[in-house]
């Protein structure tokens, strides 16, 4: 049957080689119980995953940076299937580029104003780099959001925003998008793969975290929707 959706991975894969914020991914996969340990024809393999939560496409909620915030389970489902808005700033974006309110004028004269409750991916083309670790980490130089820009797309009741890098903030100048991101009860996806694959509007994103009590991070599995026709 013709699916009426064309659907977009936008997750990286994970293993122990992928880009970590620290330099080296807390990952660790390990089979308990293997086929050869098993009796035919019963054959099972069981692992066990020891993981960092920010390792690969994953989702900050309010409580990673605001104490006494949201942690991942308390993020409904309704708020993360939603709207997706995909400003594409690949062409001007380099390792110092920050998107400035005069990227979300530009893009809401040529798309409209941004929905309500949208997510906002921001597309910087930097996840060209991903299969080079080095590459993307690049000593905490990489495209990010500024403080004016992420005030302004709050204004707009958004979502979230999610990024194709490591984080909206490098770090180097502290935190300050995702303290009022998170602050405003919002969240942030970072990470993100394959978003020049969707258009600017339209789409449907599913954020999927594992949802795990009592946790501040979670990996997700990000799927794009794109209705055909």
């Amino acid at each position: 049957m013709k699916q009426p959706y064309k659907v977009i991975d936008l997750t990286h894969t994970i293993s122990d080689s992928v880009p970590a914020w620290d330099g080296n991914p807390v990952f660790e996969l390990t089979t308990l119980v293997d086929y050869k340990d098993c009796v035919p024809p019963n054959l099972f393999r069981i692992q066990k995953l020891t993981t960092g939560m920010s390792v690969g496409t994953h989702l900050d909620a309010p409580a990673h940076v605001i104490p006494g915030g949201r942690i991942i389970d308390q993020i409904t489902v309704e708020e993360l299937v939603v709207d997706c808005v995909v400003i594409d700033v690949s062409a001007e974006a380099d390792e110092h580029y920050l998107l400035g309110t005069d990227a979300i004028e530009q893009f809401e004269q040529e798309y409209g104003a941004i929905p309500p409750s949208s997510l906002v991916i921001v597309h910087t083309g930097w996840s060209k780099h991903w299969d080079i670790p080095d590459k993307y980490h690049n000593d905490h130089v990489f495209p990010g959001v500024s403080l004016p820009a992420a005030k302004l797309l709050l204004e707009r009741n958004i979502r979230g925003i999610g990024i194709d890098t490591f984080s909206c903030d490098t770090g180097n100048d502290g935190f300050p998008v995702h303290q009022a991101v998170l602050g405003a009860d919002k969240y942030l996806v970072e990470n993100v793969a394959n978003a020049d694959l969707l258009p600017a509007t339209g789409a449907k994103v599913f954020v999927l975290p594992t949802k795990i009590k009592n946790a501040t991070e979670a990996p997700v599995r990000l799927v794009g929707l794109i209705e055909e026709g």
